[in-house]
């Protein structure tokens, strides 16, 4: 902007030769500028008013908007609530197939402090220290005289704590309430549930949430507010949990056993119906993971899910019931036995001479691993490894555990002709009890496929039919001869026809190689035989007994007792009655004994080498 000078020269000029005073001018010129500059301070000022005034506008209508909106919709709850709201009482239950309460929630209180409150700080802490011993008083007293402004005390603590605590006077400890989940039962199904801990977390409210087991694998469900509390039915009966787990801690003391599981299963449901390993923890009380030694010296170790086993001559069932399903033999025909097989360089042998030939049928009942190896190289390799891929040993099991894909198989590689051949009587792959049960209770489901679950009344799909009900039902009989005249003759348990095959494998050490007098001793079973309901599996970890003065390891005198007491422990809680016509046919009679021509000429030449 040009600015006009006050005292211009040449109307100055002119005014002089006129007389006039210049003055005039000077004055003249001074009021026109402050007249202008009045005019440009009124418009800025007119200028911000309208913008204010349209910021105002703005906002109140705005704000009158959404005051109709709310005015014209329906009453509703609020969603957005405190963080205590959000956590409390939202936990599921979860019981057992009979409505038992298995875990539940519990509104207990934690204890934390303001040490800036305090009145006494050294007196709170040996206050504290007296009710709660695990807490060091030197440590409390450094934290409560220091610069903290706030401390955890105990995030659960019992009605009688809370009480001792509130007589300390103090007025720089407060209690804030929250939700706790407890296991009334203690250590009953410990590996099943797993355990609970908290998440997120304030001093008046807590987020439990699951960290092991099926607590944490149905996280989410359970913690669902759709499911409007609906407890969570699992497949186990706490009955039978509790029976089992009684049976298995005193046959693993009896036996001097590092550890133990047991696995029944519902045949035709592939419910689990009970499921333990030992030893065991109280979930209430979760202890801490090893960080050092053998994942399986840990309590948490869930030895039936985790545990990865060569099961030994339990797999000798799967090549003869592959091989009658094929009908390549049937249960009479004449198997070489003779001792020892070369196979490369690698001798398989015997833990007995049973002589030049066995019949299919005394091959599982003797167990014989040469006729077994027999048996598999007329299967083949490759059908053999398709066929225990079928029955799920080759993946881990799809069991309700957030532990399950932990158990994934050890399954080799390569399969040349000595793997197939040591397959085949279970070693070199190795697999978890529960894979062992499945398994099992798919050749007692008439050959069609089961698998495992943890979760009561589900509707799933029906299997893959892998064997045919015929090689099944044989393949019961054959294991019920085991047990009326073969290595597991203490499992016979009258009543119940038990039928099952024992397994002792040398335990593999962690740096590679086996154990020379460590073993995991299998018996694998089925009941009742003429009808099979029920499959059970139980292990024993270095279990080793005296007989004759003589310490032995092998499963017929050490796991096979076992089982025989857990089959009559629960044998009457599963509601069976027992059998007592020894008449009976057996399975097998149900189907005609038949070989084709091609057959019976390849079975000649297996039996003639």
């Amino acid at each position: 902007m040009i600015r006009t000078p006050l005292r211009p020269l040449a109307r100055i000029l002119r005014a002089r030769e006129r007389g006039e005073n210049p003055d005039d001018i000077e004055a003249e010129n001074r009021r026109r500028r402050h007249e202008q500059e009045q005019a440009r301070a009124r418009r800025r000022a007119e200028g911000r008013l309208i913008v204010m005034a349209g910021c105002f506008l703005l906002a109140f209508g705005t704000v009158a908007t959404r005051m109709g909106v709310l005015a014209s919709s329906d009453a509703a709850e609020p969603r957005a609530q405190v963080l205590s709201g959000q956590i409390m009482s939202q936990r599921a239950d979860i019981t057992d197939r009979r409505g038992r309460v298995l875990a539940t929630n519990l509104l207990t209180h934690s204890v934390y402090a303001h040490p800036h409150q305090m009145v006494d700080p050294v007196g709170a802490a040996r206050g504290l220290a007296r009710i709660f011993p695990d807490l060091d008083v030197e440590r409390l007293t450094r934290d409560f005289t220091g610069e903290r402004k706030f401390m955890w005390i105990k995030r659960k603590i019992s009605p009688e704590q809370m009480q001792a605590v509130h007589d300390l006077g103090e007025p720089g400890l407060l209690f804030g309430p929250r939700e706790m989940r407890i296991y009334p039962n203690g250590d009953v199904a410990s590996h099943i549930l797993g355990g609970s801990g908290f998440g997120n977390e304030g001093v008046s409210s807590a987020e439990v949430i699951g960290v092991a087991g099926v607590e944490k694998a149905f996280d989410a469900w359970l913690r669902d507010p759709a499911n409007e509390g609906a407890p969570l039915a699992l497949s186990i009966d706490l009955t039978l949990q509790q029976a089992m787990e009684d049976v298995l801690w005193s046959g693993m003391t009896v036996m001097n056993a590092k550890g133990a599981t047991g696995i029944l299963m519902e045949v035709a449901s592939g419910e689990i119906l009970a499921m333990a390993s030992l030893p065991d923890f109280d979930p209430n009380d979760r202890p801490r993971p090893l960080l050092t030694g053998e994942p399986s010296d840990s309590p948490l170790f869930n030895r039936a899910v985790q545990g990865q086993y060569e099961l030994g001559s339990t797999f000798k069932i799967f090549p003869v019931a592959q091989a009658l399903d094929l009908q390549l033999i049937n249960p009479s025909s004449g198997i070489n036995a003779q001792a020892p097989m070369r196979i490369g360089r690698f001798l398989i042998n015997d833990f007995h001479n049973y002589g030049r030939e066995l019949s299919a049928t005394d091959v599982i009942v003797k167990s014989s691993n040469v006729a077994t190896v027999r048996i598999a190289q007329m299967i083949g390799v490759d059908r053999q490894r398709d066929f225990l891929e079928k029955l799920g040993l080759f993946v881990p099991t799809p069991v309700e555990m957030v532990e399950a894909p932990t158990g994934q198989p050890l399954v080799p590689t390569r399969w040349p002709a000595v793997t197939a051949a040591t397959v085949s009587f279970g070693h070199g792959l190795a697999a978890s009890p529960l894979h062992l049960a499945a398994a099992y209770a798919t050749i007692a489901n008439g050959g069609r496929r089961v698998t495992p679950t943890l979760v009561h009344g589900r509707q799933r799909p029906e299997g893959e039919q892998v064997l045919s009900p015929r090689a099944a039902a044989m393949s019961v009989d054959m294991l019920r001869q085991v047990v009326t005249r073969g290595t597991a003759r203490q499992a016979e348990v009258p009543g119940y026809e038990v039928a099952g095959k024992t397994g002792t494998a040398d335990k593999p050490r962690a740096s590679g190689g086996y154990y020379k007098n460590k073993v995991i001793a299998t018996f694998a079973s089925i009941f009742p035989a003429s009808d099979p309901k029920y499959v059970l599996i139980v292990a024993l970890d270095e279990p080793e007994t005296t007989v004759n003065g003589t310490v032995v390891r092998t499963a017929g005198h050490t796991v096979v007792p076992v089982t025989a007491e857990v089959v009559r422990r629960l044998g009457p809680l599963l509601g069976l009655e027992p059998i007592t016509d020894e008449k009976l046919p057996t399975v097998a009679a149900r189907f005609e004994p038949r070989v084709e021509p091609a057959t019976e000429a390849a079975v000649r030449l297996v039996s003639n080498q």
